[in-house]
């Protein structure tokens, strides 16, 4: 995004005159407005993100509020210590989640900027997860799909079809 300077955002122009003043915004004399400073959204280290931001971004949560109540559940731990939703993630920490039955294992390899594709998350996190742990799971999954009430009646063309996707 181009600003007035490296600094300034939202006028749009890269090197116009501008006149600082003292409330802490400045004033593009090319184009008569006013440019106020850009917050500074990163953090101080540019490879650390906030750990529920990471969890959303790569995709081990479907919501950023969900990864933050996990944390806050006691669900995700990082390097074995549980860890706040605010807490700063760093390439080479590894992060436990803990989802339902299963307990999932990542190691952070970098920090995206925002939400990536499922193709781009082997970028960012490497899944150092067990194979019982998946196989554990895809078990709970089966058996969620066999299991029906008693008296519930006949199943339905939904459920006929997840069955027979399972039995294949």
């Amino acid at each position: 995004m181009t600003g007035c300077a490296p600094s300034f955002r939202a006028c749009g122009r890269a090197e116009p005159a501008i006149s600082l003043r003292a409330n802490g915004r400045a004033f593009d004399n090319a184009r008569g407005r006013f440019c106020f400073l850009a917050l500074n959204t990163t953090p101080a280290d540019a490879a650390a993100g906030r750990l529920d931001k990471w969890l959303w971004a790569v995709r081990a949560f479907k919501t950023r509020s969900l990864a933050a109540d996990a944390c806050r559940a006691g669900s995700v731990s990082v390097n074995e210590l549980p860890a706040k939703p605010a807490r700063e993630v760093r390439p080479g920490e590894t992060v436990t989640v803990k989802q339902g039955l299963v307990l999932r294992t990542l190691r952070v390899v970098s920090v995206p900027r925002s939400r990536v594709g499922p193709k781009l998350v082997a970028e960012f996190c490497t899944d150092l997860t067990p194979p019982e742990e998946l196989e554990k799971a895809r078990q709970n999954r089966i058996q969620h799909v066999m299991e029906r009430a008693k008296g519930s009646g006949r199943p339905t063309k939904r459920d006929r079809r997840m069955l027979d996707r399972f039995l294949e």
